[in-house]
């Protein structure tokens, strides 16, 4: 497609397509009044292998671009003007062709219009599981990307368009454009059409799709794809962090199905038992909000059964909390985007019955929010669960400071607390440390990650905040999940926004801020682990991690989810990195070897 500037206030939109699909356009229009009205007096004819309606302002031409001669005689035919100023605009169409034939298109536009401007948008970044994701869709719909594996990064494309003729070329993936080239009013109204919570999904769609703008002669003088202020910091596209080596993932087992699902919430309650609950994933033959309470036990030092049990109310995105005494507390979640869950469960497992009951208790007030964290925390031998962050409705009922919940009554107290709050934000991570909580990543007002931790100390008489800074800085995340290990605060997976790697795990030296990243080896896996709206726990006697669902509906794609649990094992990390024999401040008794830097 181009738009033809053919005299001052007068432009020209031509629209090529496959001949059989301008025909059926071309229906489309003879059958609606307001389409012919629109286009005024045109001519209509097929002629010379071309199907082609012109009108004064709009030409529509039946011709495959990927045959150049055909293309460029159509458009000749036609009366194309080409010394005239022309935008041209390829939506996720060179994607389909061969690389050789539309890198030819490239060329040949560069050379036939001399003042123009072309506009690519379409996919990249084929490899990340997000990525192998995107790709099999295509494939499934028998419209393989053929182009996308010949330019998988962004600089590829960048290089391509210059060594085909254009002067000047710029190109952003598309969380870059909306956060540096789209106003804040329309952010707003964009967020206003309708109530959205699929943060993830969108972020990850938006980091494998670039929009480009390529320009030559006159046009080539107007900078394309321009900040909307030069002095616009606040988002920045950050390298891929220096990894320090790789953890190995393996299967937990082949058996467990239960678990194919995301936005739940798991914890154990012993060293044989994790309890999963709620969450939207596989039930009954088909994707739904699922309404069980899930086990996953271990026996002879095998994950190898599960069980179903309980009548979970459907709720996503709440806390799973486990208190002192072996009790775990549910709060909060939502069953859509603007229907949040209200009360409190206290969940209690029976171990001779491998049962769980479930008490509701009645909160006031309610906790109207989602995605927020809740743990326990104690002070002067008082324990309370610090409710921090999450969304809600409306946003203004959420308080940036946090909430305490005193445990044995359920009831929401005053708690002194000192120094400057993280600031607001969702889908964040909360792990206990030492009496007090440690808060990492988050998404904030703004709409992008944050890399910040916060530190919420006990102290005698109070609480009270301090930011800890990290070295290297860590890279903003969000929708993570987190462990604390002795002094070492580990970060599991979740999504960031640049343009190379995934989040695996990250540790973070609580005392020095000293942050080494470690990338996920999923060789032994036949399938792509996503790393959002997943749940984990630390098996603090055998030196692992499990990740326990994880996935996402995308708009596009579809709903993925992750085939299995699979298992981290950490004892292959450094030793200065993840300390496993810390004793009373971390499992007890357990080595650690080198790690290889593969």
């Amino acid at each position: 497609m181009c738009g033809n500037l053919e005299a001052e206030g007068s432009a020209c939109f031509w629209e090529v397509d496959f001949p059989a699909v301008v025909k059926r356009k071309r229906q489309v229009i003879a059958g609606s009044e307001e389409l012919k009205r629109a286009l005024g007096d045109r001519a209509d004819y097929d002629g010379s292998g071309c199907s082609v309606l012109l009108s004064e302002d709009y030409k529509l031409l039946g011709v495959d671009i990927g045959d150049i001669a055909a293309l460029d005689s159509a458009l000749d035919g036609a009366g194309l003007r080409w010394n005239c100023p022309t935008l041209v605009l390829a939506e996720v169409v060179l994607c389909y062709m061969d690389p050789t034939r539309s890198t030819d298109v490239i060329g040949w536009a560069a050379r036939r219009f001399p003042h123009s401007r072309f506009v690519l948008y379409e996919q990249f970044s084929p490899c990340d599981p997000f990525g192998q994701v995107m790709m099999n869709h295509f494939v499934s719909l028998n419209s393989a990307l053929r182009s996308v594996a010949a330019y998988q990064r962004l600089e590829d494309q960048e290089r391509r368009f210059l060594q085909e003729g254009w002067e000047k070329c710029r190109v952003l993936d598309m969380n870059e454009f909306s956060a540096l080239c789209i106003p804040d009013l329309e952010k707003m109204r964009i967020e206003s059409l309708e109530p959205f919570d699929e943060f993830e999904e969108l972020h990850l769609k938006c980091s494998h799709y670039f929009i480009l703008a390529a320009s030559r002669g006159t046009l080539a003088d107007c900078t394309a794809l321009r900040p909307l202020c030069d002095t616009y910091i606040e988002f920045s596209v950050l390298p891929a962090p220096e990894f320090c080596g790789s953890l190995p993932v393996n299967p937990l087992t082949t058996s467990v199905r239960g678990l194919r699902r995301f936005g739940h919430r798991s914890c154990s309650v012993s060293s044989q038992v994790i309890i999963s609950a709620g969450g939207f994933g596989e039930g009954d033959g088909k994707h739904r909000r699922l309404d069980d309470i899930h086990l996953l036990l271990r026996k002879d030092e095998a994950w190898g059964r599960e069980m179903n049990t309980g009548q979970w109310d459907g709720r996503l995105l709440h806390s799973l909390t486990p208190l002192t005494g072996g009790h775990v507390l549910v709060l909060g979640g939502r069953f859509s985007p603007s229907r949040p869950a209200n009360g409190a469960h206290i969940l209690q497992y029976d171990e001779e019955t491998q049962s769980v009951k479930m008490t509701p208790r009645d909160l006031h007030p309610e906790l109207h929010r989602w995605r927020h964290t809740a743990t326990e925390v104690s002070l002067h031998g008082q324990r309370y669960v610090f409710v921090f962050g999450g969304r809600s409705v409306p946003p203004a009922a959420l308080r940036e400071d946090g909430l305490f919940l005193q445990v044995e009554e359920l009831r929401w107290v005053q708690v002194r607390v000192l120094g400057t709050a993280p600031p607001w934000c969702h889908s964040h991570s909360c792990s206990g440390w030492k009496g007090g909580a440690v808060i990492s990543g988050g998404l904030l007002k703004s709409g992008l990650p944050t890399g910040s931790i916060y530190i919420l100390h006990p102290r005698q008489t109070h609480f009270e905040w301090e930011k800890l800074e990290t070295s290297p800085p860590l890279t903003p995340r969000y929708a993570h999940t987190s462990h604390v290990i002795g002094d070492r605060l580990l970060l599991v997976g979740g999504v960031w926004i640049h343009r190379r790697g995934v989040p695996g795990l990250a540790v973070v030296d609580l005392k020095t801020g000293q942050v080494s990243e470690f990338q996920l080896n999923t060789a032994s896996l036949t399938w792509p682990l996503m790393l959002h709206g997943h749940s984990s726990v630390l098996l603090q006697d055998s030196k692992q991690i499990v990740i326990l669902g994880g996935g996402g509906t995308c708009f596009s794609f579809g709903t993925h989810l992750n085939a299995q649990p699979v298992v981290v094992d950490l004892s292959s990390a450094p030793s200065h990195a993840v300390p496993l024999g810390l004793g009373a401040d971390g499992p007890a008794g357990l080595t650690s070897v080198p790690m290889s830097s593969s």
